[in-house]
């Protein structure tokens, strides 16, 4: 296998198992509090709301640090154990316990910012400048794919359905929990590059494969990430990228916790109002999908530059938004588990709803693509501290 070849390899491989760590994380986010607020009948007493707030403030403080593993660990051996705690958060949800949801809650922060420093690091080295976009947008059509998988089976397991039952919550978390373990797996199929540095290493690679193994050498190597994250933080090219990736941070949370919330406490949408939770997070990765698949695989031949992608998804979020604020109302948020039956501007309208999912999707893939693009191509000698703040404004 050529040089290149193995490196589309390594990327696919890392798109597929995000695929699968996220196919269950992320419809595990989107379903949360619909199954918290079907327990808080019974002894567990818990907010899905109050454990993704503990997740992104952990998450955000965790950044900070991550580099530092990534360089004493490796890329591939942090998303493998990062996996794993994925892996059990989600496996909270089959007997739950309020003290195991919130703890699992705080792992889960430290994993993610692990996690995501690592795919940096590793969809950065297997790049060059000619492929970084084609990299950015095969890896984010293959991960947002997640939103498609388990929200179908969401979609038909809970249609009709107004109560979710003991009986449905375990089969839906154990078969999230098992999907989560393969993808971790498929993480050791990623080939190492010969010729890649360590995040923060300024040496050669030679002199880095002759001194692995010395712990002194380890500690320097955290040191200098932790050390090149600081001084990257306010250079100028970061703190202009900043307000952008706050913002993706600020919509991220509101799609993958909260819209879905509110769309199945809608009273108005029948009793297809829970299934909808499920076509909801469908709509969205069909929105991501074809964006990664569009503004990805046709960077090469973009005469325009990234601006008019990022004005795309200015001008979509913007109508999703507005549609929202008219089409739901209010308290859907914090609705009791009997849902609310008020009324916004407008009737409740399940083909608004859903639309908006998909305008929600597509402006997201508009930001992100662009955002992994250039970070990878800006960066490419500094990528885990570089992807580590990126993670940290986003979440913070």
């Amino acid at each position: 296998m050529s040089p290149e070849s193995k490196k589309l390899f390594n990327i696919i491989i890392l798109g597929v198992s995000f695929m699968f760590i996220f196919t269950a994380f992320q419809t595990c986010g989107n379903i949360a509090q619909t199954v918290i607020t079907n327990l808080n009948n019974t002894d567990f007493h818990g907010s899905g709301y109050t454990s993704m707030s503990i997740i992104y403030g952990v998450f955000s403080a965790s950044n900070l640090i991550s580099p530092s593993v990534v360089a004493i660990v490796g890329p591939q051996l942090s998303m493998v154990v990062s996996g794993i705690f994925y892996s059990l958060y989600i496996a909270v949800f089959i007997q739950p316990a309020a003290w195991a949801f919130y703890t699992a809650s705080v792992f889960i922060g430290i994993a993610a910012a692990v996690l995501w420093t690592a795919q940096g690091n590793c969809l950065t080295v297997n790049s060059d400048e000619n492929t970084i976009g084609r990299n950015s947008g095969v890896f984010w059509a293959l991960l947002q794919s997640s939103l498609f998988f388990g929200n179908l089976y969401i979609y038909f397991a809970w249609q009709g359905k107004t109560r979710i039952s003991g009986s449905d919550r375990r089969t839906v978390f154990i078969a999230l929990t098992v999907i989560s373990l393969v993808g971790t797996v498929l993480f050791f199929l990623i080939r190492k590059q010969e010729d890649t540095k360590a995040p923060g290493e300024e040496d050669s690679a030679k002199e880095i494969l002759g001194d692995s193994s010395s712990a002194q050498n380890k500690m320097m190597r955290a040191v200098a990430a932790f050390k090149k994250s600081i001084k990257l933080s306010f250079t100028k090219e970061i703190l202009l990228l900043s307000v952008t990736t706050a913002y993706t941070g600020l919509q991220l949370t509101f799609f993958s916790g909260v819209y879905g919330t509110c769309i199945g406490a809608v009273n108005r949408f029948g009793n297809d109002e829970k299934s909808l939770i499920g076509l909801s997070g469908i709509f969205i990765g069909v929105g991501e999908i074809l964006g990664g698949g569009i503004f990805g695989l046709l960077s090469k031949n973009n005469r325009f530059g990234r601006n008019p992608v990022v004005m795309l998804g200015i001008v979509v979020h913007f109508i999703a938004f507005y549609l929202i604020f008219f089409n739901i109302p209010n308290d859907a948020p914090i609705a009791p588990m009997e849902g609310t039956d008020d009324v916004a501007y407008m009737i409740p309208s399940k083909e608004v709803a859903i639309f908006c999912s998909f305008l929600l999707g597509l402006g997201d893939s508009c930001f992100n693509t662009q955002l992994l693009s250039i970070l990878g191509f800006l960066y490419s000698e500094d990528s885990a501290p570089a992807f580590a703040i990126f993670k940290f404004v986003q979440v913070f």
